[in-house]
């Protein structure tokens, strides 16, 4: 699948996730009073735009920014934490013990979901836990619609021309312009069709995101350092931002 050749090395932001873990453990032992919630940030794209860029800059600069450890997380790292239940229980084991919010969010998708039980509620489990200790960005896997109820979570989205994303495809993919083309519409229907059965959602509704890009006309370097400022901006002390969300 050409899409593989997009996703950096699972086995980093393995180590990553692991180091993670790690420090909110020592947190815990230190801190006895409820700290406020750390934010989660959800990153959602067109397929074809170039979310990963974008995802690795923003946390390299939000651990520059916090002094704090924070975690990508995605599709390809949620399936190698399914399939080695030893790395599961080592890094999920203290995440989401006394999670309330989760059947809230559960209950809100299509019953259709079902059908995919037991992956779907993995996935759901893993990400709202994860989204509920903060410092975390979650690219793709419905972040936007799954995470919608914690009042710590920003959510932001990019989108381009059809023409922009099959330059960028088969420019990183190697391929021509008209085998990209194929790939990006097999790939968004598929999407489109995941948010629509799963989770009862149109991931092209603006109202789900903070912010919304047009990959052609802004980079991902640029991308990355307007959401690092806004999420700074937004979670100072003095911020007045309340929970806006359904």
């Amino acid at each position: 699948m050409p899409e593989n050749l997009l996703i950096p090395s699972v086995d980093i932001r393995i180590g990553s996730l692991e180091e993670y873990n790690r420090r909110q453990k020592e947190k815990a032992a230190l801190q006895h009073r409820k700290l406020k919630p750390r934010p989660c940030l959800t990153i959602s794209r067109e397929f074809g735009c170039e979310g990963y860029p974008v995802a690795e800059l923003l946390r390299e600069l939000m651990m520059q920014k916090t002094g704090d450890e924070w975690v990508l997380i995605d599709k390809a790292i949620l399936e190698v934490v399914a399939q080695h239940h030893n790395i599961s229980g080592e890094i999920l084991e203290h995440l989401g013990e006394k999670n309330h919010t989760l059947e809230e969010v559960l209950a809100t998708f299509s019953p259709r979901w079902k059908s995919d039980h037991e992956y779907f509620q993995m996935l759901c489990r893993h990400v709202v836990s994860l989204a509920e200790q903060g410092n975390v960005i979650i690219l793709e896997l419905g972040g936007a619609t799954i995470t919608r109820h914690l009042e710590n979570s920003y959510h932001f989205r990019l989108y381009g021309s059809l023409g922009f994303k099959m330059r960028t495809l088969a420019r990183r993919l190697n391929i021509t312009p008209e085998a990209a083309e194929k790939v990006i519409k097999k790939q968004q229907k598929l999407r489109d069709k995941f948010h629509q059965d799963l989770l009862n959602q149109d991931a092209h509704d603006p109202a789900l995101y903070d912010m919304l890009f047009n990959n052609k006309r802004i980079t991902p370097a640029r991308i990355a350092h307007t959401i690092a400022d806004f999420v700074i901006s937004e979670t100072s002390p003095g911020s007045t931002r309340k929970a806006s969300h359904p």
